[in-house]
């Protein structure tokens, strides 16, 4: 722990979680003596809060009955964290999210002081996330479901919708959870494949909980194996583009900012794009309305398309 003010409240968490403990039980679970112990419900006394000592071999200290905490108080950091989720969480394609988060931000103004409630809402009025987003729309169980998945370690059952295919049944031991670009993915074991598999939210759908359990394995990231899967996709292309500018030239044509996304990296001469591609086509006429200049590095398959793009609309700038 940090200082003497976070084992305090470590402290009053710890009383109000217990019926009674005892200053040994409490000094091994703070790190401290048991001198400072008593030191620290001298400090919780100052401060109004009603700590009862019992003497003897069963004695301890305890809170009276019924009491509840002080207002919550947070520093500025942890005000703007609270804030910043809240705010994210609405973009997160939830169908339910928007009055699950409207309740928490009740929830947290009923024990605000009051300064501490205008701090929050003048932040919520004056800040805005933009996540990359999508038309796909989740349910809010399913995510739940496979969220006690992951946290529990337990098997689930479900029904996928792979793309021009039938839905198929299958179970998974679910690893991890990730966003990206406006997308849920789910990345686990599949049971019917035999192998680790990434799949989609919104082509998920009868999620259940399964009995079987299962050992997550410690060095499984998530986000990493979904980058992993969506590189390796059959028939994707790899393409490495040279962009001639600044990170923040190509902010608002990007949606984002370059260096947040894998994909990008800063070098000596701009910003090197490494990435996987299913159509060529399409991402020669992406590039083409980049508003920088660009070398594509690889493949020539893009360079042609490219040459193809520029011939075109010069036929149709020379045409009367």
């Amino acid at each position: 722990m940090s200082g003497p003010t976070t084992r305090v409240l470590a402290l009053l968490e710890l009383l109000q979680a217990n019926t009674r403990l005892s200053g040994h039980e409490i000094a091994t679970r703070l790190h401290v003596d048991r001198r400072t112990v008593r030191r620290y419900i001298t400090v919780l006394e100052t401060l109004g809060v009603p700590v009862m000592t019992e003497q003897g071999r069963y004695g301890g200290y305890s809170l009276i009955p019924g009491y509840k905490l002080p207002p919550l108080m947070f520093n500025d950091e942890e005000t703007l964290a609270i804030v910043l989720g809240l705010l994210a969480a609405r973009q997160l394609g939830l169908d339910d999210a928007a009055p699950a988060i409207s309740s928490v931000e009740a929830k947290l103004e009923r024990v605000m002081p009051e300064g501490l409630k205008r701090r929050v809402r003048s932040i919520s009025e004056t800040t805005r996330i933009v996540l990359p987003q999508s038309q796909a729309r989740y349910d809010d169980k399913s995510l739940l479901v496979l969220t006690n998945g992951v946290q529990q370690e337990r098997r689930v059952s479900l029904v996928y919708q792979a793309s021009d295919r039938e839905p198929l049944p299958r179970e998974i031991d679910p690893y991890g959870l990730v966003f990206r670009r406006g997308r849920w993915y789910i990345g686990g074991y599949c049971h019917l494949r035999k192998a680790l598999r990434t799949f989609r939210l919104d082509r998920i759908s009868k999620v259940t909980l399964c009995p079987e359990v299962f050992t997550r394995p410690r060095d499984f990231d998530a986000a990493k194996h979904l980058t992993d899967s969506l590189n390796n996709l059959p028939g994707n292309s790899a393409v490495s583009v040279l962009i001639h500018c600044q990170p923040e030239e190509v902010v608002d044509f990007l949606g984002f900012h370059p260096c947040s996304v894998d994909m990008f990296r800063e070098v000596e001469n701009g910003l090197l794009m490494e990435t996987q591609t299913d159509s060529i086509d399409w991402f020669a006429r992406w590039l083409a309305m980049m508003p920088v200049d660009f070398t594509v590095l690889a493949p020539q398959s893009l360079k042609d398309a490219l040459l193809d793009q520029s011939r075109r609309l010069e036929r149709i700038a020379q045409s009367e």
